[in-house]
């Protein structure tokens, strides 16, 4: 136990010293929170949207504006010409416009905005479909209500990507904490001095994993409360279930990083492979587009990716999603089951000075 404890403040001291580290342990997710939540944290929330509105008559007002208030909560900004609302819309002051005329509707975009057209013209289309139905007399025949199945409510893009950027932060942090730790020990020579002593190699490991679970864990809260306070983000937080995945997340990833630390000489190697495996994962794992968006191929290699299950499993731990009590574990119990059988076996070959 002595030895455990030489080699826990020994690893303390060396990951103080590796800012590289603690830069992507502690604020690599703060920035991609900070960069998706104000850049990106309004995607499909049209109540936040402003319309502008021009009408050059005053035909069938009464029925447009209720057509337009049925609508939904958004702000609506009054324009006195045509002209004027194009030149908002181009320069992002009104999201985008209407204008009636008596004879037409016509609605103005910004082609730039691809992604969020989407959702305006939804809203074009239900109040073109509102106004021809009041201009007839008649109102919308069905009333369409929004019903969530399963035991979470809806959610929103960005309550959902969040626990994917937490599960991206303790795989990369998993990766490194082996692949590119041990290999810079290694080129260090600190490692030269370790071996000699009667230390058994998966202490080390076992070492460096009980540090990195407690940082990966702080971390991830920091990560939560920030994204929380600064966005107005709203979570059922199962905190047993949250921290089972986090600790087995950041083991898990672990036993994948010795395979890299193994083949790998250089830390600076160790770390690229590490970090190129951790963000062809962010893009394949649905962290920031649904899975259902890719191509039949690229779903299936989709769920071969550890982060794709790892993201689900912090979602369901944190109310967004449904997911089954088996499925929850099984994937836990996977990911624990991969460090159980590669550390023990790996740390002997990985745990030993730098081959010259």
């Amino acid at each position: 136990m002595s030895a455990f404890r030489n080699l826990l403040a020994c690893e303390f001291r060396v990951l103080a010293r590796d800012r590289m580290a603690i830069f992507f342990t502690f604020l690599f997710p703060l920035v991609f929170i900070l960069v998706f939540g104000f850049l990106m944290g309004d995607i499909g929330d049209v109540s936040r949207a402003r319309m502008g509105l021009f009408t050059s008559s005053d035909l069938d007002r009464e029925s447009l504006d209720a057509a337009i208030a049925a609508a939904g909560t958004m702000e609506i900004v009054p324009f006195s010409a045509r002209s004027e609302i194009e030149d908002a819309v181009t320069g992002r002051d009104v999201d985008f416009g209407l204008v009636w005329d008596g004879t037409r509707l016509d609605f103005l975009y910004d082609a730039a905005r691809v992604q969020e057209n989407v959702a305006f013209q939804q809203v074009a289309d239900g109040i073109v479909t509102d106004f021809d139905l009041r201009r007839q007399g008649a109102e919308a025949p069905i009333r369409i209500d929004a019903i969530d199945v399963g035991k979470t409510s809806s959610a929103s893009w960005f309550s959902l990507v969040l626990p994917g950027i937490l599960a991206f932060s303790v795989l990369s942090a998993g990766l490194n904490a082996v692949s590119g730790h041990v290999t810079a020990m290694k080129e260090r020579r600190i490692l030269d001095r370790l071996v000699v002593t009667p230390m058994r190699p998966v202490l080390l490991l076992l070492a460096i994993a009980s540090l990195r679970l407690v940082i990966v864990y702080v971390s991830t809260l920091i990560t939560l409360f920030v994204g929380v306070g600064l966005f107005g983000l709203r979570y059922d937080v199962s905190w047993l279930r949250y921290t089972i995945s986090i600790l087995c997340g950041t083991i898990g990833t672990m036993g994948l990083g010795t395979i890299i630390a193994l083949l790998v000489r250089r830390p600076s190697s160790a770390s690229n492979i590490a970090h190129a495996a951790s963000m062809l994962m962010l893009f394949l794992a649905g962290v920031y587009f649904p899975v259902e968006f890719m191509p039949g191929f690229l779903r299936g290699l989709s769920v071969a990716m550890p982060l794709t299950h790892m993201a689900n499993a912090l979602r369901y731990a944190m109310g967004v999603i449904d997911m089954s009590e088996t499925e929850f574990w099984a994937i836990n119990v996977s990911l624990l089951g991969v460090a159980g059988i590669l550390l023990p076996i790996l740390a002997r070959y990985v745990v030993r000075p730098m081959r010259r």
